[in-house]
């Protein structure tokens, strides 16, 4: 069955996660991280993507992106996942894949759950029992959103803007979002859609979704497949 392909919306957040193979490390030292970093903001540029928050873990990666063109995203993620595996092969002496295929993402709604995305972004390590708060981990977006470190790899979403008047407000306003976790049904709310390829967000969203790319863009019920359907005119899409 042929795969189905990325939902990919230009300027609508995506949130990208992308795994070692068998869910094996990816980093190995500070300076594998650097690189990475180093060529996801060169990358970024290139593609015309922006990148508003982002993590770093020992064996796989989480970055939220909106990108300029539909199909820039890919870009960035093929010419960085590249440049990535050349690197560590070369530098570890290894050979073959490092990457578990595909990237997974899911398209993001912006008013109800950018900032709840960032947020379960840069909990990962707290979650994963690596450290008690998200600042003391070095390899994410955490320290320039909520404590104004300057990070020239990230371009912050207008809702982050538009949390103060200026960058200190702005991040303390931010740094108040952490003082509560995250609802378990909203962690399995985003694992889900990233996992699935579906859109995160309201059902005006989805269908928002479908009907711009003119397909399904949530989970379809079991049974026999059945092709999407346009919300305004109750046709199927193609026709």
């Amino acid at each position: 069955m042929p795969r189905r392909a990325r939902l990919a919306l230009p300027n609508v957040p995506l949130h990208i996660i992308q795994r070692g193979n068998n869910r094996q490390a990816c980093f190995y030292a500070d300076e594998d991280y650097r690189f990475y970093l180093d060529w996801l903001r060169e990358y970024a540029d290139k593609s015309g993507c922006h990148v508003h928050a982002y993590v770093l873990m020992t064996n796989h990666v989480h970055l939220l992106v909106s990108a300029e063109q539909a199909e820039a995203s890919g870009a960035l993620m093929k010419a960085l996942g590249q440049r990535y595996v050349q690197y560590v092969n070369r530098t570890y002496r290894r050979s073959g894949t490092l990457w578990e295929g595909r990237f997974r993402s899911c398209l993001t709604q912006e008013e109800s759950y950018l900032l709840a995305c960032q947020r379960y972004i840069e909990l990962n390590p707290v979650r994963a029992g690596m450290v008690e708060h998200p600042a003391e981990y070095h390899w994410s977006s955490y320290r320039s959103n909520a404590q104004g470190e300057p990070d020239s790899l990230l371009k912050p979403h207008s809702l982050y803007q538009a949390l103060g008047r200026d960058a200190a407000s702005r991040a303390a306003v931010y740094r108040e979002l952490f003082r509560f976790e995250l609802e378990p049904g909203l962690v399995d709310e985003i694992r889900r859609a990233t996992n699935g390829n579906f859109a995160l967000g309201n059902a005006a969203f989805a269908a928002q979704v479908s009907t711009a790319l003119r397909r399904r863009a949530v989970p379809g019920k079991s049974g026999r497949p059945r092709r999407a359907v346009e919300p305004e005119t109750g046709k199927l899409f193609g026709e």
